[in-house]
Protein backbone atom coordinates (compact mmCIF):
# COMPACT_ATOMS: atom_id res chain seq x y z
CA UNK A 1 0.00 0.00 0.00
CA UNK A 2 2.75 2.64 0.71
CA UNK A 3 4.61 1.62 -2.63
CA UNK A 4 1.27 2.39 -4.06
CA UNK A 5 0.67 5.74 -2.75
CA UNK A 6 3.67 6.66 -3.73
CA UNK A 7 4.21 5.66 -7.40
CA UNK A 8 3.21 8.41 -9.90
CA UNK A 9 0.50 7.06 -11.31
CA UNK A 10 -0.94 5.38 -7.58
CA UNK A 11 -3.85 7.70 -5.70
CA UNK A 12 -2.81 9.65 -2.95
CA UNK A 13 -4.77 7.60 -0.14
CA UNK A 14 -5.88 3.93 0.07
CA UNK A 15 -7.87 2.11 2.60
CA UNK A 16 -8.40 -1.77 3.46
CA UNK A 17 -10.35 -3.48 5.49
CA UNK A 18 -9.71 -7.23 6.20
CA UNK A 19 -12.01 -9.27 8.46
CA UNK A 20 -12.20 -12.65 9.31
CA UNK A 21 -15.20 -13.39 11.68
CA UNK A 22 -15.56 -10.84 14.02
CA UNK A 23 -12.23 -9.30 14.08
CA UNK A 24 -11.83 -6.60 11.37
CA UNK A 25 -8.67 -4.50 10.44
CA UNK A 26 -8.19 -1.14 9.17
CA UNK A 27 -5.53 0.08 7.11
CA UNK A 28 -4.58 3.04 5.43
CA UNK A 29 -1.51 4.66 3.33
CA UNK A 30 -0.89 7.99 2.28
CA UNK A 31 -3.90 11.20 2.71
CA UNK A 32 -7.00 11.38 2.57
CA UNK A 33 -6.64 14.78 1.11
CA UNK A 34 -3.84 16.03 -1.01
CA UNK A 35 -4.13 20.00 0.63
CA UNK A 36 -5.33 19.31 3.85
CA UNK A 37 -3.38 15.52 4.22
CA UNK A 38 -4.43 13.56 6.93
CA UNK A 39 -5.28 9.74 6.99
CA UNK A 40 -8.80 7.67 5.76
CA UNK A 41 -10.78 6.83 8.62
CA UNK A 42 -13.37 4.20 8.47
CA UNK A 43 -16.02 6.08 8.97
CA UNK A 44 -15.19 9.10 5.94
CA UNK A 45 -17.84 9.44 3.18
CA UNK A 46 -16.30 8.26 -0.43
CA UNK A 47 -18.21 7.45 -3.81
CA UNK A 48 -18.19 3.75 -4.30
CA UNK A 49 -18.74 3.78 -8.25
CA UNK A 50 -20.21 0.72 -9.83
CA UNK A 51 -20.42 -0.93 -6.21
CA UNK A 52 -23.57 0.79 -6.37
CA UNK A 53 -24.55 -2.11 -9.13
CA UNK A 54 -24.58 -4.36 -6.52
CA UNK A 55 -26.72 -2.25 -4.64
CA UNK A 56 -29.43 -2.57 -6.99
CA UNK A 57 -29.03 -5.84 -7.78
CA UNK A 58 -29.48 -6.74 -3.90
CA UNK A 59 -32.92 -4.59 -3.98
CA UNK A 60 -33.82 -6.65 -6.84
CA UNK A 61 -33.51 -10.25 -5.36
CA UNK A 62 -34.75 -8.74 -2.30
CA UNK A 63 -37.96 -8.17 -4.25
CA UNK A 64 -37.58 -11.69 -6.10
CA UNK A 65 -37.47 -13.40 -3.18
CA UNK A 66 -40.49 -11.82 -1.63
CA UNK A 67 -42.47 -13.26 -4.87
CA UNK A 68 -42.97 -9.47 -5.82
CA UNK A 69 -40.38 -9.86 -8.83
CA UNK A 70 -38.81 -12.68 -10.82
CA UNK A 71 -35.81 -12.79 -12.89
CA UNK A 72 -37.91 -13.87 -16.13
CA UNK A 73 -40.13 -10.90 -15.84
CA UNK A 74 -39.53 -8.92 -19.20
CA UNK A 75 -38.62 -5.37 -18.42
CA UNK A 76 -41.60 -3.87 -20.25
CA UNK A 77 -43.87 -5.57 -18.37
CA UNK A 78 -42.95 -3.15 -15.55
CA UNK A 79 -41.77 -0.16 -17.75
CA UNK A 80 -44.21 -0.29 -20.50
CA UNK A 81 -42.28 3.24 -21.98
CA UNK A 82 -39.01 1.55 -23.03
CA UNK A 83 -38.39 0.63 -26.75
CA UNK A 84 -40.72 -2.13 -27.84
CA UNK A 85 -36.73 -3.36 -29.51
CA UNK A 86 -35.66 -3.88 -26.02
CA UNK A 87 -39.12 -5.20 -24.53
CA UNK A 88 -37.95 -8.83 -24.69
CA UNK A 89 -35.34 -8.46 -22.45
CA UNK A 90 -35.32 -10.41 -19.01
CA UNK A 91 -35.03 -8.87 -15.68
CA UNK A 92 -32.20 -11.56 -14.89
CA UNK A 93 -30.13 -10.61 -18.67
CA UNK A 94 -30.31 -7.21 -16.92
CA UNK A 95 -28.37 -7.86 -13.98
CA UNK A 96 -26.43 -10.23 -15.45
CA UNK A 97 -24.93 -7.44 -18.22
CA UNK A 98 -26.51 -10.16 -20.67
CA UNK A 99 -29.35 -7.89 -21.94
CA UNK A 100 -27.67 -6.06 -25.12
CA UNK A 101 -28.77 -2.91 -23.57
CA UNK A 102 -27.20 0.43 -24.81
CA UNK A 103 -24.96 2.17 -22.56
CA UNK A 104 -26.26 5.34 -21.86
CA UNK A 105 -22.77 6.29 -20.56
CA UNK A 106 -20.64 6.09 -23.82
CA UNK A 107 -23.62 7.97 -25.80
CA UNK A 108 -22.59 10.55 -27.43
CA UNK A 109 -25.40 12.98 -26.60
CA UNK A 110 -25.09 12.16 -22.74
CA UNK A 111 -21.67 13.14 -22.86
CA UNK A 112 -21.97 15.79 -24.43
CA UNK A 113 -24.69 17.61 -21.91
CA UNK A 114 -23.19 16.07 -18.74
CA UNK A 115 -19.70 18.14 -20.21
CA UNK A 116 -21.03 21.40 -19.97
CA UNK A 117 -23.80 20.61 -17.02
CA UNK A 118 -21.80 19.07 -14.33
CA UNK A 119 -23.73 19.82 -11.75
CA UNK A 120 -27.48 19.40 -13.56
CA UNK A 121 -29.88 17.21 -12.21
CA UNK A 122 -31.13 14.72 -14.78
CA UNK A 123 -34.18 12.16 -13.89
CA UNK A 124 -33.20 8.17 -13.85
CA UNK A 125 -35.61 8.13 -17.12
CA UNK A 126 -33.72 10.49 -18.91
CA UNK A 127 -30.58 8.62 -18.72
CA UNK A 128 -31.99 5.96 -20.78
CA UNK A 129 -33.59 8.19 -22.86
CA UNK A 130 -30.09 9.32 -24.47
CA UNK A 131 -30.40 5.97 -25.69
CA UNK A 132 -33.94 4.95 -26.45
CA UNK A 133 -33.20 5.43 -30.03
CA UNK A 134 -30.63 2.92 -30.03
CA UNK A 135 -30.81 -1.20 -31.13
CA UNK A 136 -30.31 -3.61 -28.47
CA UNK A 137 -26.23 -4.45 -29.09
CA UNK A 138 -26.97 -8.34 -29.62
CA UNK A 139 -29.84 -10.95 -28.85
CA UNK A 140 -30.63 -10.82 -25.10
CA UNK A 141 -28.52 -13.53 -23.12
CA UNK A 142 -26.17 -14.30 -25.82
CA UNK A 143 -23.32 -12.09 -25.02
CA UNK A 144 -22.15 -10.18 -22.13
CA UNK A 145 -21.24 -6.88 -22.18
CA UNK A 146 -21.17 -4.63 -19.26
CA UNK A 147 -23.63 -1.42 -19.89
CA UNK A 148 -24.40 1.11 -17.12
CA UNK A 149 -27.94 1.23 -18.65
CA UNK A 150 -28.78 -2.13 -17.59
CA UNK A 151 -28.79 -0.80 -13.37
CA UNK A 152 -30.61 1.96 -14.17
CA UNK A 153 -33.57 0.13 -15.50
CA UNK A 154 -33.37 -2.46 -12.56
CA UNK A 155 -33.10 0.50 -10.20
CA UNK A 156 -36.30 2.00 -12.37
CA UNK A 157 -38.12 -1.24 -11.69
CA UNK A 158 -37.42 -1.92 -8.42
CA UNK A 159 -38.72 1.82 -7.82
CA UNK A 160 -42.38 0.99 -10.16
CA UNK A 161 -42.63 -2.65 -7.95
CA UNK A 162 -42.67 -0.86 -4.73
CA UNK A 163 -44.50 2.09 -5.34
CA UNK A 164 -41.95 4.31 -4.23
CA UNK A 165 -38.59 5.63 -5.06
CA UNK A 166 -35.46 3.96 -5.59
CA UNK A 167 -33.72 5.49 -2.19
CA UNK A 168 -36.76 4.62 -0.47
CA UNK A 169 -36.20 0.58 -1.75
CA UNK A 170 -32.35 1.03 -0.81
CA UNK A 171 -33.08 2.22 2.68
CA UNK A 172 -36.41 -0.75 3.38
CA UNK A 173 -34.45 -3.51 1.60
CA UNK A 174 -30.62 -3.34 1.66
CA UNK A 175 -29.20 -0.22 4.16
CA UNK A 176 -31.49 -0.69 7.33
CA UNK A 177 -31.74 -4.17 7.34
CA UNK A 178 -27.51 -4.45 7.17
CA UNK A 179 -27.85 -1.25 9.75
CA UNK A 180 -26.18 0.85 6.93
CA UNK A 181 -26.71 4.55 8.44
CA UNK A 182 -24.08 6.47 6.85
CA UNK A 183 -24.87 5.40 2.97
CA UNK A 184 -27.24 7.63 0.80
CA UNK A 185 -27.96 7.54 -2.65
CA UNK A 186 -27.38 11.23 -3.76
CA UNK A 187 -28.55 13.22 -6.86
CA UNK A 188 -26.39 16.27 -6.45
CA UNK A 189 -22.50 17.05 -6.26
CA UNK A 190 -21.93 17.08 -2.59
CA UNK A 191 -20.76 14.42 -0.18
CA UNK A 192 -21.24 14.45 3.28
CA UNK A 193 -18.47 15.19 5.52
CA UNK A 194 -16.20 14.17 6.63
CA UNK A 195 -15.14 12.38 3.60
CA UNK A 196 -12.10 11.86 1.69
CA UNK A 197 -11.38 13.98 -1.30
CA UNK A 198 -11.39 12.25 -4.99
CA UNK A 199 -8.77 13.01 -7.84
CA UNK A 200 -7.87 12.52 -11.19
CA UNK A 201 -4.35 11.78 -11.84
CA UNK A 202 -2.25 13.06 -14.52
CA UNK A 203 1.00 12.46 -14.01
CA UNK A 204 3.46 14.15 -13.46
CA UNK A 205 0.68 17.19 -13.21
CA UNK A 206 -0.48 16.96 -9.41
CA UNK A 207 -3.39 15.19 -8.71
CA UNK A 208 -6.74 17.40 -9.99
CA UNK A 209 -9.70 17.53 -6.67
CA UNK A 210 -13.58 16.44 -8.56
CA UNK A 211 -14.89 15.38 -4.96
CA UNK A 212 -17.89 17.62 -6.05
CA UNK A 213 -17.38 17.68 -9.62
CA UNK A 214 -20.21 15.64 -11.06
CA UNK A 215 -23.91 15.33 -9.96
CA UNK A 216 -24.37 11.72 -8.82
CA UNK A 217 -27.91 11.73 -10.81
CA UNK A 218 -25.50 11.07 -14.03
CA UNK A 219 -25.07 7.87 -12.57
CA UNK A 220 -27.77 7.00 -10.17
CA UNK A 221 -28.49 3.24 -9.47
CA UNK A 222 -25.34 2.54 -11.97
CA UNK A 223 -22.84 4.50 -9.18
CA UNK A 224 -23.76 6.86 -7.28
CA UNK A 225 -24.48 5.75 -3.88
CA UNK A 226 -21.78 7.54 -1.08
CA UNK A 227 -21.30 5.24 1.63
CA UNK A 228 -17.93 4.50 3.90
CA UNK A 229 -15.56 2.09 4.36
CA UNK A 230 -17.10 0.34 7.60
CA UNK A 231 -20.49 0.60 5.77
CA UNK A 232 -19.44 -0.63 2.50
CA UNK A 233 -17.35 -3.57 4.56
CA UNK A 234 -21.10 -4.53 6.52
CA UNK A 235 -22.70 -4.51 2.84
CA UNK A 236 -20.79 -6.81 1.10
CA UNK A 237 -20.67 -10.07 3.83
CA UNK A 238 -24.94 -9.16 4.00
CA UNK A 239 -24.96 -9.14 0.23
CA UNK A 240 -22.69 -12.32 -0.29
CA UNK A 241 -23.66 -13.94 3.65
CA UNK A 242 -27.46 -14.01 2.01
CA UNK A 243 -28.75 -12.12 4.81
CA UNK A 244 -31.08 -10.34 2.01
CA UNK A 245 -32.17 -13.24 0.33
CA UNK A 246 -32.25 -16.87 1.01
CA UNK A 247 -29.83 -20.01 -1.02
CA UNK A 248 -32.59 -20.89 -3.50
CA UNK A 249 -32.37 -16.86 -4.59
CA UNK A 250 -28.42 -16.90 -4.68
CA UNK A 251 -28.23 -20.29 -6.74
CA UNK A 252 -29.93 -18.42 -9.59
CA UNK A 253 -27.87 -15.20 -9.00
CA UNK A 254 -25.10 -17.24 -9.39
CA UNK A 255 -25.15 -18.47 -12.93
CA UNK A 256 -21.43 -17.34 -13.75
CA UNK A 257 -20.59 -16.41 -17.54
CA UNK A 258 -17.09 -15.02 -18.49
CA UNK A 259 -16.58 -11.54 -18.09
CA UNK A 260 -15.01 -9.42 -15.56
CA UNK A 261 -16.11 -6.41 -13.47
CA UNK A 262 -15.23 -2.74 -14.68
CA UNK A 263 -12.40 -2.70 -13.56
CA UNK A 264 -11.15 -5.94 -13.23
CA UNK A 265 -11.13 -7.60 -10.04
CA UNK A 266 -8.22 -9.94 -9.12
CA UNK A 267 -7.68 -13.15 -10.14
CA UNK A 268 -10.26 -14.89 -12.60
CA UNK A 269 -13.39 -12.91 -13.11
CA UNK A 270 -16.72 -14.18 -13.95
CA UNK A 271 -20.04 -12.58 -14.03
CA UNK A 272 -23.26 -13.53 -12.07
CA UNK A 273 -26.19 -11.84 -11.61
CA UNK A 274 -25.35 -8.42 -9.91
CA UNK A 275 -22.17 -9.82 -8.83
CA UNK A 276 -18.96 -10.98 -10.20
CA UNK A 277 -16.89 -14.15 -8.66
CA UNK A 278 -13.34 -13.66 -7.78
CA UNK A 279 -10.89 -16.66 -8.28
CA UNK A 280 -7.29 -15.68 -6.87
CA UNK A 281 -4.40 -18.08 -6.00
CA UNK A 282 -5.66 -18.21 -2.34
CA UNK A 283 -9.15 -18.62 -3.01
CA UNK A 284 -12.31 -17.38 -4.37
CA UNK A 285 -14.42 -14.18 -3.38
CA UNK A 286 -17.94 -12.69 -4.72
CA UNK A 287 -18.15 -9.07 -4.68
CA UNK A 288 -17.92 -5.82 -7.29
CA UNK A 289 -15.19 -3.23 -7.96
CA UNK A 290 -16.40 0.33 -9.33
CA UNK A 291 -14.54 3.55 -10.49
CA UNK A 292 -15.56 6.72 -10.99
CA UNK A 293 -13.79 10.17 -11.59
CA UNK A 294 -12.08 10.66 -8.04
CA UNK A 295 -12.32 6.98 -6.61
CA UNK A 296 -11.64 3.42 -7.46
CA UNK A 297 -13.39 0.34 -5.13
CA UNK A 298 -13.27 -3.56 -4.39
CA UNK A 299 -15.74 -5.17 -2.10
CA UNK A 300 -15.76 -8.89 -1.59
CA UNK A 301 -16.82 -12.05 0.41
CA UNK A 302 -16.79 -15.43 1.34
CA UNK A 303 -20.07 -17.61 0.50
CA UNK A 304 -21.29 -17.53 4.31
CA UNK A 305 -20.09 -13.61 4.29
CA UNK A 306 -17.62 -14.50 7.87
CA UNK A 307 -14.58 -13.70 5.35
CA UNK A 308 -14.40 -10.18 3.75
CA UNK A 309 -11.96 -7.43 2.47
CA UNK A 310 -12.54 -4.20 0.47
CA UNK A 311 -10.25 -1.90 -0.92
CA UNK A 312 -10.59 2.14 -1.29
CA UNK A 313 -8.22 4.45 -3.48
CA UNK A 314 -9.20 8.29 -3.30
CA UNK A 315 -8.13 8.03 -7.33
CA UNK A 316 -9.46 6.87 -10.60
CA UNK A 317 -6.98 4.34 -11.04
CA UNK A 318 -7.71 2.43 -14.41
CA UNK A 319 -6.28 -0.38 -17.16
CA UNK A 320 -7.39 1.68 -19.81
CA UNK A 321 -6.22 4.91 -18.89
CA UNK A 322 -4.15 6.73 -21.94
CA UNK A 323 -0.79 7.61 -19.21
CA UNK A 324 1.42 4.40 -18.43
CA UNK A 325 2.08 5.47 -15.13
CA UNK A 326 -1.63 5.57 -14.50
CA UNK A 327 -1.60 1.96 -16.29
CA UNK A 328 0.96 1.01 -14.09
CA UNK A 329 -0.56 2.21 -10.50
CA UNK A 330 -3.95 0.00 -11.83
CA UNK A 331 -1.69 -2.53 -11.68
CA UNK A 332 -0.29 -2.39 -8.21
CA UNK A 333 -3.87 -1.52 -6.77
CA UNK A 334 -5.05 -4.79 -8.64
CA UNK A 335 -1.93 -6.00 -6.62
CA UNK A 336 -3.49 -4.56 -3.64
CA UNK A 337 -6.77 -6.57 -4.08
CA UNK A 338 -5.65 -9.48 -4.19
CA UNK A 339 -2.73 -9.34 -1.30
CA UNK A 340 -6.06 -8.14 0.91
CA UNK A 341 -7.90 -11.15 -0.42
CA UNK A 342 -5.36 -13.73 0.45
CA UNK A 343 -5.12 -12.04 3.76
CA UNK A 344 -9.09 -12.53 4.16
CA UNK A 345 -8.73 -15.45 3.40
CA UNK A 346 -5.67 -17.13 5.62
CA UNK A 347 -5.89 -19.92 7.77
CA UNK A 348 -5.37 -18.14 10.90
Amino acid sequence: MNRLVAMPGGPPGVAVIVQRGERRSFMTAGVSSVDGGGRWRVGDHMRIASVAKAFSGAAALSLVDDGELALSDKIRTHLPWLPAAWGEVTLAEALHHTSGLPDYSQAKAFQEFFAGNLHAYLRPRALVEFVSAEPLGFRPGSAYEYSNTDNIVVGLIAAEVSGTTYSQVLRKRVLDPLAMPRTTLPTGFRLPAPHVHGYVLSPPDPPTDVTTLLSMSGAWASGGIQSTAADLNRFIRGYIGRALFDRATQLQQFRFVKGHSEPPGPGVNSAGLGVFRYRTGCGTVYGHTGNLPGYTQFAAATLDGRRSVTVSANAQVVPKSKSPQVRAGFAALRRVDALAVCAALAAR
